[in-house]
């Protein structure tokens, strides 16, 4: 008989430490297309970020324990003496199709190298009380598994494994319509340099909590999500792709990434937005490419595009984040367009339009997708002579939107944008905004223009002289960091109706956990 347990956090044996210039962004990533109409997860209610870990509480599951050199299928799995052989072995004894009920699974994954795993990992409902957790039993970095593709699961926990791409094509882990996962102290890498698209894809998913994990070696982005709502990454280590280090877009929302490292990227660090097929989006979350996400106290370094950017956000808030030895491209810091298209499943792009989405029904032109409340604060932006001197910013001026439906006519980048409080060192003094003129921040708008951004923030007047762990100098302490305002959630349209995001910007803590004093000081430290 296998054994039920009722287990605790403790008994999980949890780990909670680390893981080991274009002034356009590049054309829009398309997503793997899927068969059926995108639609809502469903399962679980849906979590707002917290900015604590993930708390497993005391589910209640039953051990099914794998060992890849000594076990046999034909075993019970109850215990380590009668483990399973396969991954797979284990996966196909958790019930398909129907939620879990009176017990939940734990597999036990033994020091090794797995490889019977299923080629598609798809349909396996647990809950909170009974969740499906794929463990590294005899510690973070002993379980190694090759790639993951997983389909309309809900309440997966993967805990401690090794997932890495050992062919080239598709993505190392890779999610679609599934809700409440955990990655935590994992490694998603690639055996050889670029061998997976992405490293880290998610779909049409919600409540997807990523902690303590390494996640890098992608042809495309570190990770991508696509129409993912309500979730947080926190602590992690995002790096070595060639286009993005991290985005969320296609009508993302509700995401707190906080505490991250990201790192040797080409196109960008972190962007929250960018284009989307409109058929990829899940409504109501129809209109922006991103809504409420929260960036903060996040190291960004050896990035050749921008740092930090949003293309077709609104309320999103970046602060307190320290970005060093990037821009090479162009520019530091982008507020500039989202995009929309239609991508040829006409029907699906059709239903989104008709309930209020902004798009097209076209390829072409692409829709663009402005932004509303951006909030940048409390950053630091540090470059060495040679690394950029092009622009500080990238804010585009007012763009037409013909053939577009619903879509507001002109977009506008810049609505109610805030950039205060803000360190850049970069270049010499002759090195421009980039705002103005053509471009956004005209000297009409009431919020961001050349004057403003020059009283409100320090360009080249102050270095904040780096350390090699990236925190400023000590002399840098008598700079006071601004107040940040709170969102409001207004100016929405009507329809679809979108939930309301978390308002409060608060932000209590440093990167390295100890408390923010008032506004405190600039900078992830």
């Amino acid at each position: 008989m296998l054994q039920r347990l009722f287990l605790s956090l403790a008994a999980l044996g949890l780990f909670w430490g680390c893981g080991g210039g274009s002034p356009q962004p590049s054309g829009t990533a398309t997503p793997t297309p899927t068969p059926t109409l995108p639609t809502p997860p469903s399962g679980g209610g849906s979590m707002l970020p917290t900015g604590r870990e993930y708390d497993l509480g005391a589910p209640t599951v039953t051990d099914l324990w794998v060992d890849p050199s000594g076990g046999n299928d034909s075993n019970s799995g109850a215990s380590r003496g009668q483990a399973l052989r396969t991954v797979a072995a284990a996966w196909n004894r958790i019930p398909r199709g129907s939620t879990l009920t009176g017990s939940g699974y734990r597999i036990q994954l033994m020091a090794g190298t797995h490889t019977g795993i299923p080629n598609y990992w798809e349909e396996r409902f647990g809950t909170a009380q009974f969740p499906i957790l794929l463990n590294a039993v005899d510690g973070p970095g002993t379980a190694n598994l090759s790639d993951i593709n997983m389909a309309s699961c809900r309440y997966v926990y993967f805990i401690g494994l090794n997932i890495t791409k050992t062919v080239e094509g598709g993505d190392t882990f890779h999610l679609e319509r599934c809700d409440h996962v955990l990655v935590r102290q994992c490694r998603i890498s690639c055996a050889g340099r670029r061998l997976a698209q992405e490293a880290f894809k998610a779909n049409q998913t919600q409540n997807l909590f990523v902690e303590n994990s390494d996640i890098s070696g992608a042809g495309d982005n570190a990770v991508d999500c696509v129409g993912v709502q309500y979730g947080h990454f926190l602590n992690n280590k995002l790096h070595d792709s060639e286009d993005w280090a991290m985005y969320l877009k296609g009508g993302s929302a509700y995401f707190l990434v906080e505490g991250n490292e990201l790192y040797d990227a080409g196109t960008g660090g972190f962007t929250a937005g960018q284009g989307t097929g409109i058929e990829y989006m899940t409504l109501p979350w129809v209109h922006y490419e991103a809504y409420d996400i929260k960036v903060v106290n996040n190291v960004i370094h050896d990035v050749e595009g921008a740092a930090l950017g949003v293309n077709g956000g609104y309320n999103i808030l970046l602060a307190y984040n320290t970005a060093t030895r990037c821009g090479a491209r162009s520019h530091m810091l982008e507020v500039v367009y989202g995009f929309h298209e239609c991508d040829g499943e006409t029907e699906n792009c059709r239903e989104r339009l008709d309930a209020g989405g902004w798009g097209t029904l076209a390829r072409e032109p692409e829709i663009a997708i402005g932004n509303r409340n951006v909030f940048v604060y409390n950053n630091i932006f540090a470059n060495s002579t040679g690394n950029s001197d092009k622009q500080f910013l990238a804010v585009y001026g007012p763009r037409a939107n013909t053939g577009g439906v619903n879509a507001p006519n002109p977009a506008l980048a810049d609505t109610n944008l805030q950039i205060r409080g803000n360190i850049f060192w970069n270049g010499g003094v002759e090195t421009p905004l980039g705002v103005g003129g053509d471009e956004g921040c005209r000297e009409s708008n009431p919020t961001c223009n050349p004057g403003q951004l020059a009283a409100d923030n320090a360009f080249n007047t102050l270095n904040p002289q780096l350390s090699a762990d990236f925190r400023a100098a000590a002399s840098l302490a008598p700079r006071a960091a601004v107040a940040l305002p709170d969102f409001d959630w207004a100016n929405l349209p009507s329809r679809p109706s979108i939930p309301q995001g978390t308002l409060s910007n608060t932000v209590t803590r440093r990167r390295d956990g100890s408390a923010r004093s008032g506004a405190d000081r600039p900078g992830a430290y």
